[in-house]
């Protein structure tokens, strides 16, 4: 019995060395804690590996009990590697004593259950028993011996939690023990900070506040040692008279202007502050930007982002941009030297009374003026240049056509020039490209629509317009990226739920399907999130049931990504409720196996779907068994 119970154990702690070779590096300041605990651990591999290829040797049972008291113990270290090897960097700094403490209390117990394995009996080769003896002596003068920490990062760890200044040499010093070397460290840092925030147990307010501070100054740091913002006198002067390119990660997803005020969302997403609680103010309980459902509606500030727009804005001479209400002031059409106010008046008139090729090229300098930054679409539109555009979108030049509906799209990009192009009646006109334009003007003109209806009212005007049939069309027909357009604007507007009944019988669940069951075609993603949406209403429920959708979304929940497998079960839930049939197809597919496993594995809402389906499943077994 010893025998047999010895040969699985000896199997799991190979299994369980195993997993330690798989830990990633370590990049915090506990770092050769992590490294010496993991090297010893991994020195008995060989050991385990010998009584492994002669299981017989562990007849007696006070072998096993050793060998068991060593696994818990292996499980325990394990399970402290992952913790530290994730999380905030600044966090396990200010807490690293009692980091140390722990490693301590692990190192004395696999010490411990080494001194129950009687490994000087084993008939192994003597190399091996060597080893395991400098290695439980190793743990046991650890045991002994207090963990040396870096007595000089103890010291600026003291002075930066006695609120002292540090000087540059300190920061540096900071930057390099706790790895944050680079933006992309400190956008990571400033994320697990973020989730840390929202967790259950948040932050002690005692720590907050110095790890604020902490990598404020360490940001600071790390962006004035970036070479590709260290410019000469000559080159930041010329950067100062450029139009520079706003980088996207600065940019809000939803105005896509310069954030002035980021905030973090649940899912990790960063928003402009104003755009995102209009957006949830609005009733919108999902990400904008990856439709995943919000866990709540805290907003928490992008400290590390913001510092880093300041900097980018100091460096090419930008002053960041000013909250912005409703109306707005006459003046704020002056803001810059960008907005050349006579040049584009003598635009204007080309587009009231020029000949179709000055308006056309009016058309074009227009868009491209509108694409460059906030003041520039402001200055356009104080102008009167919306009503003038509108209507060249009725031009039978196809170029001018699309100059005119891109130009629109820039402007829309503006909240209150949103509530303009609606307002001069451009809906029915947009559409009208969207249905009979070139190619580029039906993209242009689907992302315009997008545009427009992130406000809940336009969701009404645009689909009661007629834009959700030819928003289908290219999403059947257009390019990859009139696709995407089409996606984004008829997921937009079936929040609404009027729309989601004019796109059930408009056909759109056909084409939708067609792009779920094409894995290369790069759709999938937007196709399951409208499915997700529609499948909510009765007739879009009847009408996703009629496509024998149970295969392809069985098959979705089995292999595809977090994001689509959470609308996959979603889709799954709506269509299989009160439908006997779906769920005995579900069960001969084997769905049950594969929910089990989304229950285990997947995010929260495809859990909570997953559990119900379960449930339902399983009430079908009882019935066929009454």
């Amino acid at each position: 019995m010893a025998n047999q119970e010895g040969g699985d154990l000896v199997s799991q702690l190979v299994d369980l060395v195993r997993e330690f070779s798989g830990l990633p590096e370590c990049r915090n300041a506990v770092k050769d804690m992590y490294v010496n605990l993991m090297r010893r651990v991994k020195l008995l591999n060989p050991l385990f590996e010998e009584l492994k290829d002669s299981e017989e040797q562990l007849n007696a049972d006070d072998d096993v009990q050793g060998l068991q008291s060593l696994k818990i113990a292996l499980n325990l270290a394990l399970e402290l590697l992952k913790s530290v090897n994730g999380g905030s960097k600044t966090f396990q700094a200010l807490q690293i004593d009692g980091i140390a403490d722990k490693f301590r209390a692990i190192t004395a117990q696999i010490e411990e259950a080494l001194c129950k394995v009687h490994y000087d009996r084993f008939d192994i080769p003597e190399e091996v028993r060597e080893q395991i003896q400098l290695v439980h002596l190793q743990f046991k003068r650890a045991k002994r011996q207090i963990e040396s920490l870096d007595l000089q990062f103890q010291t600026d760890l003291a002075m930066v939690k006695k609120g002292k200044e540090p000087d540059l040499e300190m920061i540096k010093r900071l930057s390099a023990k706790l790895h944050l070397t680079t933006i992309n460290d400190l956008r990571r840092e400033s994320l697990a900070i973020h989730d840390m925030v929202m967790s259950a147990d948040g932050i002690p307010e005692n720590c907050f506040e110095l790890m604020s501070f902490l990598l404020k100054k360490i940001n600071d740091f790390v962006m004035l040692g970036n070479p590709k913002l260290d410019s000469s006198d000559h080159e930041l002067s010329f950067v100062r008279h450029r139009s520079p390119v706003i980088p996207d990660d600065f940019r809000c997803p939803i105005s896509l202007e310069l954030m002035k005020d980021p905030v973090i969302v649940s899912t990790g997403q960063t928003y402009e502050r104003s755009c995102i609680q209009k957006w949830l103010d609005a009733g919108h309980k999902t990400c904008p930007k990856t439709q995943q459902t919000l866990l709540h509606t805290a907003l928490t500030p992008n400290y590390v982002l913001k510092s880093l727009i300041a900097l980018w804005c100091d460096s090419n001479g930008i002053e960041l941009p000013q909250p912005q209400g409703n109306s707005r002031n006459p003046k704020t059409a002056k803001i810059g030297s960008e907005c050349d106010q006579t040049a584009i008046t003598g635009l204007l008139e080309k587009l009231g009374n020029g000949n179709s090729d000055e308006q056309r090229a009016a058309a074009g300098e227009l868009r491209l003026l509108a694409k460059r930054n906030a003041d520039s679409r402001i200055c356009i539109a104080d102008a009167g240049a919306i009503p003038l555009l509108v209507e060249l979108l009725s031009s039978q030049d196809n170029r001018t056509q699309e100059h005119a509906v891109t130009a629109l799209l820039n402007l829309s990009i503006n909240e209150v020039n949103k509530g303009i192009i609606v307002g001069v009646g451009a809906i029915p006109d947009i559409v009208d490209v969207l249905k009979n334009g070139t190619m580029e003007g039906r993209e242009n003109a689907a992302a315009t629509l997008f545009s427009l209806s992130v406000l809940d009212e336009n969701k009404v005007a645009i689909g009661a317009a007629g834009a959700i049939p030819p928003l289908i069309d290219l999403l059947r027909d257009g390019t990859p990226r009139g696709k995407k357009d089409a996606a984004t604007a008829i997921f937009n507007l079936c929040i609404y739920q009027g729309n989601k009944v004019r796109a059930v019988r408009a056909g759109i669940v056909i084409p939708l399907m067609e792009l779920v069951k094409d894995a290369s075609g790069g759709m999938m993603d937007e196709a399951l999130a409208i499915l997700a949406i529609i499948a909510s209403h009765h007739e879009g429920k009847a009408a996703i049931g009629q496509a024998d959708p149970i295969p392809v979304l069985v098959e979705v929940v089995r292999t595809g990504s977090p994001r689509n497998r959470e609308n996959g079960v979603a889709v799954l839930w709506c269509v299989c409720v009160g439908d006997i049939e779906c769920l005995k197809m579900m069960k001969e597919l084997g769905a049950e196996e594969v929910l089990k496993e989304l229950l285990e594995n997947g995010t929260d809402r495809a859990k909570r779907k997953a559990g119900s389906l379960l449930e339902l499943l399983q009430q079908v077994e009882l019935g066929a068994n009454l």
